[in-house]
């Protein structure tokens, strides 16, 4: 877009304008063009394009693969990897980069089929698909063989004609597949999963005649290797001559050079087997006959070593009623011992049961009561004794007992006190005269001094 001063001054562009005019100068210039160099900063984001730098010892440039046409690529690219490339330039005007917009891809010194053998190879080694040990052994004369090929190949006649020479009893099945051309990994693929549904296959063989590189890359397929390690049943690839080696050659349970060497591996010869199973036989009849003889000359050796029956029965019935007679006498003599000892523990239980012990210290409690209440009857005979004569004692000293006999006392009035002395009182007071059987008051008359005999 030119600015309005187009006419009295230098052209000045718009940024757009400028990038939009070299856009059309360089891709008019450019259509198609061939680039070698060597790809630098390869990355694959999420949209599956390829992008790359292209250089080489002095310059680079930006290009991309789109991945309609990534899709028909047979390899991937590397960083370091020398390539050549056919593609247009084009220029992104929102960063104003030009770029190779690439539809061919090659890289230089080894050929695009060969590069990405070898990177699938690498691949599914490093994945296990090509383990020794996961790979499963062959049968040893299958009865049941499919074979998926193309029913218009040589390999199959070769295959065949091999079978049918060797061992014209086994069973094959053709899976007709295509075996070359586009589509056709997968059709080789769904021919597997039909074997497979078979229940009797013994095994599968993978087979085509010879090709070029290009004739036999339907072999080269990743899911065919993973298809192949998938089959329950052993799978045997026999694809292209002898120096012809495929991914399902690697991936297989057994490799065979040529068709017909994987019908001589699978198959014995007929003949051969008859002749090994009739030396076998043979082998087998003399070991067993020299057995025979072996466990005769044993059997008449044990023979003379046995003993008559009857003769040994006789024995063991005189052994037995030996044995009878001393069990019965032992017998006999440990139950009078048992006896005898039975009884003398039950004497010593008698003397030292618990009743009899009670009835000893209630015996002993009786003898013991009875002394203590004679002893109790004189004590207290005893003691009364001593009590009449302590009463009569003091029945003696009782006051009313001489008060009995005549006597009186005499006591002061009012104060009550006893009267020993006549000069205690005077005449005309009043005194209390006790006697045996009641009292007195009295008023004394006289007083006489002196004892009262004067």
């Amino acid at each position: 877009m030119l600015s309005s001063f187009e006419s009295d001054g230098p052209r000045i562009y718009s940024v757009s304008a400028l990038t939009e005019e070299i856009r059309g100068l360089l891709e008019d210039r450019f259509d198609f063009l061939w680039v070698e160099g060597e790809v630098s900063n390869f990355r694959v984001p999420a949209s599956g394009h390829f992008y790359m730098v292209l250089k080489d010892d002095r310059a680079q440039i930006r290009a991309v693969m789109f991945r309609p046409r990534v899709r028909s690529l047979k390899f991937r690219p590397e960083d370091g990897m020398k390539v050549l490339c056919n593609g247009r330039l084009a220029v992104y005007p929102p960063r104003g980069e030009y770029q190779i917009i690439l539809d061919y891809l090659e890289p230089l010194g080894v050929g695009a089929l060969a590069l990405a053998f070898e990177q699938l190879k690498r691949k599914l080694a490093a994945q296990g698909l090509f383990d020794p040990e996961k790979k499963k052994p062959l049968p040893f004369l299958p009865q049941k063989v499919a074979v998926i090929t193309s029913p218009t190949g040589a390999a199959i006649r070769d295959f065949l004609k091999v079978i049918h020479r060797r061992f014209a009893n086994i069973e094959v099945i053709l899976v007709p597949t295509r075996v070359q051309g586009e589509g056709a990994a997968e059709e080789i693929i769904q021919a597997l999963r039909l074997a497979n549904r078979e229940p009797d296959v013994d095994v599968i063989v993978l087979t085509r005649g010879g090709g070029s590189l290009e004739d036999l890359w339907a072999f080269n397929d990743e899911a065919l290797a993973h298809a192949i390690r998938a089959s329950r049943i052993p799978v045997v690839s026999a694809v292209g001559h002898e120096i012809d080696v495929t991914i399902s050659d690697l991936a297989a349970d057994y490799r065979a050079p040529t068709p017909s060497a994987a019908a001589e591996i699978l198959v014995r010869e007929k003949e051969a087997l008859r002749d090994r199973i009739s030396i076998l036989s043979t082998r087998m009849e003399r070991a067993l006959m020299t057995r025979l003889q072996h466990w005769k000359q044993q059997l008449a050796l044990l023979r003379k070593g046995l003993v008559d029956p009857r003769r040994a029965l006789g024995e063991s019935w005189l052994h037995l009623d030996d044995l009878v007679l001393r069990l019965t006498r032992n017998m006999s003599s440990l139950l009078k011992e048992r006896r005898n000892k039975l009884i003398s523990e039950q004497r010593t239980l008698l003397l030292t049961s618990p009743a009899n012990l009670c009835r000893a210290h209630r015996e002993r409690l009786e003898y013991r009561k009875l002394s203590l209440e004679n002893f109790m009857e004189r004590r207290l005979e005893a003691c009364g004794k001593a009590f009449s004569l302590l009463e009569e004692k003091i029945k003696a000293l009782n006051p009313y007992s001489v008060l009995k006999r005549g006597y009186s006392i005499t006591r002061t009035l009012p104060g009550k006190e006893i009267l020993r002395e006549a000069t205690r009182v005077a005449p005309e007071d009043r005194v209390e005269v006790l006697l045996a059987e009641g009292a007195i008051e009295c008023s004394v008359e006289k007083v006489f001094k002196g004892d009262g005999n004067s």
